[in-house]
């Protein structure tokens, strides 16, 4: 199958060089140095399927392009750009991943697509939350550090995309990885919401590795934040057990122990974060329903004062200059 995979990062060149070695025809769109690197040296992937890839690899999409599959696995501050340049460019793009943390992902892209005025393919167009752990080592250099899941949204009944949903289950499964298409999506975002919005915050300001989290006073602080996450989550109906989340967190420190976190990650780089799609997110929310989050609000202006961050996400208010 032709994939494009736009966004061709750590998460994107994991599944760009899985998807390689599954034998489907991979197009990587990334950065300019990215590309360089890629077209260079090849795709250079460590972890489990270790090896270095000749991949496809270019910075800007031309006009026309024919693929059957798009994974768009950029950050959510980039989504609304990707999606206009997709929307413009594409001619047929067929089933569209979207595989973004936070909240506010499906509308960021919507409202980049529609913005160009071209109609938005709603059915053929899904959100995923993957648990694969990758990190960014360099351009065109990643590293998957361990086995992780993919799982995909099911189209609410009678909504279409059902085929869709299928083709992306099969597509991915192909790879080796653990996917699954579930009807309770918008739970697990919750669950994975609540998790990253006590490590990445955390992590990213004090740029240590997600271990660190184990000891104080770093711990102190993830667990505040993710007693508030989960008052918000609660708040909005995910009523999940507090045994249950703090055995999630701690169950992926371990796991992901020696990552940098994708928060950490970007400001390493110079790059806007997701903090107004995690924590920003949860403190609107938190405001609508009444609930005090003071750890919460220090963590994202501390994120925030480390310029860039990026477009707001959808509903947030404007970021002071």
């Amino acid at each position: 199958m032709r994939v494009l995979v736009f966004g061709a990062g750590a998460v994107g060149g994991v599944l760009g060089a899985r998807l390689h070695i599954a034998h489907h025809e991979v197009l990587l769109v990334a950065r300019e140095e990215a590309v360089v690197a890629i077209r260079t040296d090849g795709l250079r992937l460590e972890g489990p399927l270790a090896g270095t890839y000749r991949i496809a690899a270019i910075d800007a999409l031309p006009d026309g392009a024919e693929v059957e599959a798009v994974l768009v696995t950029v950050k959510a501050p980039d989504l609304g750009p990707a999606a206009a340049t997709l929307a413009r460019r594409l001619t047929a793009p067929g089933p569209i991943l979207l595989l973004q943390n936070g909240l506010g992902i499906e509308e960021a892209f919507r409202d980049g697509w529609v913005g160009t005025g071209r109609p938005y393919p709603a059915p053929d167009i899904l959100r995923a939350i993957s648990t694969v752990p990758a990190t960014r080592l360099g351009p065109g250099h990643v590293r998957e550090a361990g086995r992780g899941e993919i799982r995909i949204g099911a189209p609410a009944a009678g909504a279409g995309g059902a085929a869709a949903a299928e083709r992306w289950r099969r597509l991915l499964a192909s790879t080796g990885l653990t996917v699954a298409v579930v009807p309770d999506l918008p739970r697990e975002i919750w669950r994975k919401l609540i998790v990253n919005a006590a490590i990445n915050p955390v992590t990213a300001d004090h740029g240590i590795l997600n271990g660190a989290l184990a000891r104080d006073p770093w711990r102190g602080q993830a667990e505040a934040l993710l007693r508030e996450a989960l008052a918000v989550a609660r708040a909005e109906g995910f009523d999940f057990p507090d045994d249950e989340i703090e055995a999630d967190l701690w169950r992926i420190v371990r796991a992901t122990a020696a990552n940098r976190s994708s928060m950490g990650q970007d400001l390493a780089r110079g790059r806007p974060t997701e903090i107004e799609f995690i924590s920003g997110a949860l403190l609107r929310i938190g405001a609508r329903h009444g609930i005090a989050m003071p750890a919460t609000e220090r963590a994202a202006a501390r994120i925030r004062s480390r310029r860039p961050v990026g477009p707001a996400a959808p509903g947030a208010p404007p970021q002071p200059s």
